[in-house]
């Protein structure tokens, strides 16, 4: 029978949504009552959905609040569950009232709990770990109730600890036979070199000798061990440092939560750090990244940047670890994400070494060179390409961006207008628009964006809560691109991205192919600085909060559905929940009146083209293959059962390993395509170095992706029906 296994790393976590454990300095509950009671007014009188604060809603906060201290149930018994229960159904009068009670209750216990924990955790790391014996341990920890007594809890760490330490422990042995392997390899080289001189050394017991120290088993487990303790003793020295704002925000962000997962509490200190972020200046190894319970998740890879252009780290991927140069690398599991992002960043050129965790399973050790993430590569890019000796134009909008603090600043319509007439002069037959990876942006430049492919007419609507939808329309009769389109998505694909495909579908006035569906997020939301309502005399932070609703021209929202391609393109991403569906309680979708609009038929051949093209894609090897490996991506995913036997955990992991080599092939695609700069960009690149060394990157990855291929296929397909379109 095949062995199932979840490929874990070092679970040396507390807390994905805490951070911490005593209170640092003395709370302030006047502060705090007033901000629940503004939260409380807040979301009820500006959230899109809101909810009525009653017994449903206190029995969630009350699950969701214990779940974020004690996600791996390591603190609370469940004796200490029965007492908090008496307010299961109180919060909600509680919060009303503006009475704190269930908080401190909560909160009191708990920092007892995570006291007593660290003499658990050092106790248990004194003493060798038996990984000989026939034993597993499930790391869904959903699945587990919390420990009726203190001798359960004790075993519980113990398992836990026992966990981290065999990952540990996997990685130093893999590590030291790499080593071992690869210095006996380049002995064996250098010897096959010298020839006769390696004989004449040899004679006179001169031939180099590797000195490799070799530990013996006991001795690495003595040390991941040691890793261990020294994890989270590091982890619990930073947790201590915390005060009751943190502590109080993850609490208010539990109430926040029930709405959606967008509405979100920013304390003042977390205000401030958003605004930052905001502000579009980077400097580190551009990504974004997200709390994923207690991981550092990567959400997004910014354009140009040097995590992209790297090419190894990828949306999905957990850092575990992070390592300034060639120091020892620290574990970031369990650590809040603004300090993990201290860690990340840095100075350019200087080298942060990321371990993570694929989408697969393995932990890979990433090598990236920080450098200033220039805004310049998340403008509209085009390339050129033949396809069967005819021209075609391919458009990347990574962002549908504008600067309203800057009249003359460039903004994501103008320059996709200037991009369309430039390889117009080109004479392309056809367009490629790539919003893979498009998170959104502005609404006004999505609309203007949509404006240039269409005649005038309603591009979205967007609603506010009790009130009629706001149609949103392009009001210029100029086409700029009345031939093919085609537009490329995927589950990343999200907001004003969502809005210009379902346009596009819905006027259908392009073929849409990529991912089953786009991300699926139809809200918007707006940041309010809580000292607006309510004057006093300490900074109260500020509420993100959804207030409005988009919906297609057709009168379907976006939101959870996303956009649903013409033609399906199999990726990793599959077999997942991706996108807003996998966030905790989203909005649901609806549907309301439709816009007055009028379809066009623009292609005489769509449905043969759509058809043609899922027959290639279900019959073509290398998207078999894809579609394989995300089913296998998927098994591995849903396998939650760890060995604690070194040997079978060890021989699930090779047999992992020896399995992902199957779709090897995956990575090693090229396609004939030659994609190059259009004409205009020639004479910038001859004098920008560092340009021309981005674009031939792009060229390179177009060439390897055998998704702009099969689109470029479909485009190149596609016959327009010239009396439906009026041209510019």
């Amino acid at each position: 029978m095949k062995s199932k296994i979840k490929f874990i790393f070092p679970l040396i976590i507390i807390s994905g949504m805490l951070f911490g454990f005593k209170i640092a300095n003395d709370p302030d509950p006047e502060k705090d009552k007033i901000l629940i009671g503004i939260v409380r007014y807040a979301l009820k009188q500006g959230h899109y959905s809101p909810h009525d604060i009653d017994d449903s809603f206190s029995e969630k906060v009350f699950t969701d609040f214990i779940d974020a201290l004690d996600p791996y149930k390591r603190f609370f018994l469940q004796s200490d569950i029965d007492e908090f229960s008496k307010n299961r159904y109180l919060i909600d009068d509680q919060i009303k009232s503006e009475d704190l009670s269930f908080y401190n209750q909560v909160m009191t216990r708990f920092d007892q709990r995570v006291l007593e924990s660290q003499q658990y955790y050092r106790e248990i790391l004194q003493s060798p770990f038996d990984f000989s014996k026939e034993a597993s341990f499930d790391v869904d920890y959903d699945k587990k109730s919390f420990s009726k007594n203190k001798a359960e809890l004790i075993k519980n760490w113990q398992l836990q600890l026992k966990v981290s330490t065999l990952s540990r422990l996997h990685e130093k042995i893999h590590m030291q036979e790499s080593m071992t392997k690869n210095e006996t390899k380049g002995v064996e080289e250098k010897e096959e070199e010298d020839g006769a001189e390696a004989e004449e050394d040899e004679e006179e017991g001169s031939v180099p000798k590797v000195e490799i120290e070799i530990k013996s088993f006991e001795e690495l487990e003595k040390e991941s061990r040691e890793a261990t303790l020294k994890s989270l003793d590091d982890l619990y020295t930073v947790m201590f440092e915390l005060d009751d704002t943190d502590w109080f925000a993850i609490f208010i962000n539990t109430m926040t939560i029930q709405f959606d997962p967008h509405t979100n509490y920013f304390a003042p200190k977390d205000k401030k750090r958003f605004d930052q972020t905001m502000s579009g200046k980077l400097e580190g190894i551009g990504a974004r990244l997200q709390k994923r319970d207690d991981y550092t998740r990567v959400a997004e890879l910014i354009s140009g940047g040097p995590a992209w252009r790297g090419g190894e780290l990828e949306v999905g991927d957990l850092i575990l670890k992070v390592g300034q140069g060639d120091e020892f690398p620290v574990d970031i599991v369990g650590m809040r994400l603004d300090d993990a992002i201290e860690y990340i960043k840095g100075k350019k050129g200087t080298e942060v070494k990321l371990t993570v965790k694929k989408i697969d399973g393995s932990i890979k050790v990433i090598s990236i060179i920080r450098d200033i993430v220039e805004l310049e590569e998340t403008f509209v890019k085009s390339s050129v390409v033949d396809v069967d000796n005819r021209k075609f134009g391919v458009i990347n909008l990574p962002k549908f961006y504008i600067d309203f603090n800057e009249r003359n600043f460039r903004n994501s319509a103008t320059d996709m207008e200037q991009e369309i007439k430039r390889l117009k002069e080109e004479n392309v037959e056809g367009l490629l628009i790539d919003l893979r990876n498009n998170g959104g942006g502005s609404l006004k430049t999505a609309i203007e964006i949509a404006g240039l492919f269409i005649s005038n007419g309603p591009v979205v609507q967007v609603k506010y809560r009790g009130e009629k939808a706001n149609i949103r329309s392009d009001k210029d009769k100029r086409i700029q691109w009345d031939g093919p389109l085609v537009v490329l998505v995927n589950e990343l694909s999200a907001s004003a991205s969502e809005i210009f495909a379902a346009a596009m579908q819905d006027y259908n006035r392009a073929v849409i192919i990529g991912s089953k569906q786009s991300f699926g997020k139809g809200t918007v939301q707006q940041v309010l600085p809580l000292n607006n309502v309510f004057k006093y005399d300490k900074d109260l932070g500020a509420m993100k909060m959804t207030i409005q609703k988009f919906y297609r021209i057709n009168g379907g929202s976006t939101q959870l559905k996303g956009v649903s391609s013409d033609i399906v393109m199999p990726d990793k991403y599959s077999y997942f929940e991706i996108g807003e569906r996998d966030e905790k309680n989203p909005l649901s979708w609806d549907k309301i009146e439709p816009a007055e609009y009028t379809p066009v038929n623009a292609y005489e051949n769509f449905h043969q083209v759509v058809n043609d093209s899922k027959r290639r894609i279900a019959d073509n090897p290398h998207f078999i293959i894809i579609d394989d490996n995300a089913k296998w991506l998927k098994e591995g995913r849903d396998n939650t059962l760890v060995n604690l036997n070194y040997e079978k955990f060890k021989e699930e992991i090779d047999q992992r390993e020896e399995e992902s080599k199957a779709f090897d092939d995956i990575a090693l695609y090229e396609s004939r395509l030659e994609f190059i700069s259009p004409k205009y960009e020639l004479p910038i690149l001859e004098n920008d170095s560092i340009l021309a060394k981005k674009r031939e990157l792009w060229h390179k990855n177009l060439k390897k992706d055998i998704y702009v291929e099969e689109a470029l296929t479909v485009l190149s397909e596609l016959e327009m029906n010239k009396n439906l379109l009026v041209k510019n």
